[in-house]
């Protein structure tokens, strides 16, 4: 199967906390840096997750958020991951902008062009790639 979504990254499941209806599942990429995804208890089921399993974090661009000066910012959403900026293209609506992660993995994001601008974006900026834990897609 191919997809659209840009982030597909591979990781292993380091833990799988159930609720009633939905759990979250912990996954630590190759480069360290752990993704939460919250994900029905079906599709746990149905995906056979567990722990020390492969698995990839699935994000579409448009749904990372970018970050500038985040050292201190508290946000609701889990996944916040530091990087720099090592791309942008700039469209007449939408940006696309390659976040290269600490630990060396790659994320894109695709914010509108006016963000961009005023975040003052540029190529080696310290940044931090967000992203809500119900907006990462599980897949084996």
């Amino acid at each position: 199967m191919k997809i659209s979504a840009r982030n597909q990254l591979k990781g292993t499941v380091q833990g799988i906390t159930r609720g009633a209806v939905s759990s979250e599942v912990t996954l630590v990429l190759a480069s360290g840096e752990q993704i939460v995804a919250v994900i029905t208890n079906s599709s746990v089921e149905a995906l056979g997750l567990k722990d020390h399993a492969p698995a990839y974090a699935i994000i579409k661009a448009s749904e990372v958020i970018v970050g500038k000066g985040m050292d201190t910012a508290r946000l609701s959403a889990r996944n916040i991951l530091a990087g720099k900026v090592t791309g942008i293209i700039d469209g007449p609506v939408h940006s696309e902008v390659s976040i290269e992660l600490a630990g060396g993995g790659v994320i894109i994001a695709s914010i509108t062009r006016y963000s961009a601008q005023a975040l003052e974006l540029r190529v080696d900026d310290p940044v931090s790639a967000i992203v809500k834990a119900s907006n990462v897609i599980v897949g084996v």
